[in-house]
């Protein structure tokens, strides 16, 4: 069941995703994939810490920004156990840097859109 939903995501996240279609979709070899899907992990991983650090020089209150930090450490810990238990059937095969970084990617896209959410206007309580 592990395998079939593994294999689901895959290919939903191909379809899903254009823009990994259209930058890893032509790779033929295991390596090249491994290697183009860790570069849309990294540039996934560019744009939150972009977006996180916008968010943290915009708080004043410390209390408030030593809260969003540890939230920011806590969900860095929980995306990591997460895909290492999600993709955990792959350990030791060629196919697992790929599946491993498709996970981060997804959740790390996740991460920053549910981020982009919270930059509100002063009073806004609207868009929480």
């Amino acid at each position: 069941m592990r395998i079939v939903k593994i294999f689901a995501l895959l290919f939903s996240t191909m379809l899903c995703s254009p823009a990994w279609a259209d930058d890893c979709s032509e790779k033929m070899t295991q390596l090249e994939l491994n290697q183009c899907y860790a570069g849309e992990y990294k540039a996934a991983q560019k744009e939150l810490d972009e977006v996180y650090a916008g968010l943290r020089a915009a708080l004043t209150d410390s209390k408030t920004k030593k809260a969003f930090e540890a939230v920011q450490a806590a969900w860095i810990k929980y995306r990591d156990l997460h895909c290492k238990y999600e993709v955990s059937a792959y350990e030791g095969g060629s196919i697992y840097p790929m599946v491993h970084a498709m996970c981060l990617t997804e959740k790390t896209r996740a991460r920053t859109i549910e981020l982009k959410k919270t930059a509100c206007e002063e009073g806004d309580v609207s868009c929480r």
